[in-house]
């Protein structure tokens, strides 16, 4: 009796410890507790799919010989991008994604709640198109927590693999610099050709005259550039390993209509890299002319803080625009997904531990997606789709540490009540959101 029930409790812990090889999963759909309310998926199933888009006759700035910088090769640039839409009620099929790690070697499997090649969900008014830009190094995955969150409430949303920028094809930063918002606009034109086509599945699926662009890091940098933040004559000078003046084409934006784009509602910039190299000035800032929503950790050692991050926010003062500062946070604010399980491994050739790539020193990432889910949201419904509902939870007190939680015994909010709308009580804490007018 004893050796059997040693034995099944042995056959017990056995079974378990195989099930968590066999069914752990890297999620990248969690909704923890605490997540506040606008982070909760959407009404609708999610597809996904993968594309493939070419746009010729680009500089081929990764062989440009140094020595001779006058010649500049020319290549089709090729780009791949993922496309997470509404899907028809009921949809079955793989919820996966291969995706690879920070080390540009290793291929892991990530699980959301898109699934693949899921017909769309057509319905009697196009969606909203959501493009978004990930870091340099990075990939058209590292925030498919957001894309499918948004999708789920009718957007269609296009992520890009930046040639030149990925893991697996990381090279000179200057292509990074030159191409980003090429990037970034080509695929604008793309999608809209697309929707045009009625061979393809996005025709009468997306409406690309009314888009958000949604830039991580260097895709923040893109994004700035592409709502009409041109370059300082300090960021064409600067020797990037560029062909003279290279960067020349994104100056001068204020005065040109090259990048006053009007499928372009708004932008949201997570950690925009560029303010603290110089790449913009209080001048050149002023070429945006699209509503923008900054999100920013307050000791990030990449973009900055005070003089990287928010001075973008403060001198882009041509547009109303909005701050979240998770404080004591660092670069990775809110936009990578939740470290896979594979990546918590040292790297000798990178090195340092893979995982710190998605992770932060501070905040857990799943509650910083849930709250960039959150306001990401509230943004997009109210530039995208004129909801005017969206305002209660945009117009907060600056310094959520500050807002009261008082409420009648209804659970109505008395008149004293001023915690952060959508959070729930305890929970808006370690977290400014401040606002700046035109002219302001």
């Amino acid at each position: 009796m004893f050796c059997y029930v040693a034995n099944r409790a042995l056959l017990l812990v056995m079974f378990s410890g195989l099930s968590l090889t066999i069914f752990a999963e890297n999620r990248i759909d969690t909704q923890r507790p605490d997540a506040p309310d606008l982070a909760a998926y959407g009404e609708y199933a999610i597809g996904v799919k993968t594309l493939k888009i070419v746009n010729p006759k680009q500089i081929d700035i990764v062989k440009i010989d140094p020595a001779n910088l006058k010649n500049q090769p020319k290549y089709d640039r090729p780009l791949t991008l993922e496309i997470w839409y509404p899907a028809i009620n009921d949809s079955q099929g793989d919820t996966s994604l291969d995706v690879y790690l920070r080390d540009g070697k290793t291929i892991v499997s990530i699980q959301g709640k898109a699934i693949r090649d899921a017909k769309p969900f057509i319905s009697s008014q196009k969606y909203p198109l959501v493009l978004i830009s990930h870091g340099y190094p990075g990939n058209r995955f590292l925030m498919s927590h957001l894309a499918e969150n948004i999708a789920s409430k009718g957007y269609v949303v296009v992520s890009i693999d930046h040639t030149d920028s990925t893991y697996r094809t990381q090279a000179a930063f200057g292509s990074t610099l030159v191409n980003r918002p090429i990037d970034q606009l080509f695929t604008l034109d793309q999608i809209e050709r697309m929707s045009k086509d009625d061979a393809s599945f996005l025709y009468g699926l997306v409406n690309p005259q009314n888009t958000a662009l949604i830039g991580y890091s260097m895709g923040g940098y893109g994004a700035l550039i592409a709502a009409g933040a041109g370059v300082t004559q300090q960021a064409v000078d600067y020797p990037w390993g560029l062909p003279k003046s290279a960067l020349a084409i994104h100056q001068n934006l204020n005065k040109t209509s090259q990048y006053r784009d009007t499928r372009l509602k708004t932008v949201i910039a997570f950690a925009p890299w560029g303010m603290n190299y110089g790449i913009w000035d209080s001048t050149t800032l002023k070429g945006v002319k699209v509503p923008m929503m900054f999100i920013a950790g307050s000791v990030d050692d990449v973009s900055g803080y005070e003089k990287g991050v928010r001075a973008v926010w403060q001198g882009t003062t041509m547009v109303d625009r909005a701050l979240l500062t998770f404080e004591n946070a660092n670069h990775g604010v809110g936009a990578p997904m939740p470290a896979p399980k594979e990546s918590y491994v040292y790297d000798e050739t990178l090195g340092f531990n893979i995982s710190e790539h998605y992770t932060d020193a501070v905040w857990d990432t799943a509650r910083m997606n849930n709250i960039s889910q959150h306001f990401v949201t509230a943004w997009l419904e109210k530039h995208l789709k004129d909801n005017t509902n969206m305002n209660v939870y945009l117009n907060l007190t600056a310094n959520s540490n500050d807002g009261v939680w008082s409420m009648d015994d209804n659970n109505q909010p008395k008149q004293e009540h001023t915690h952060w709308a959508g959070f729930k009580n305890r929970t808006a804490k370690g977290l400014k959101f401040e606002t700046l007018f035109k002219a302001e």
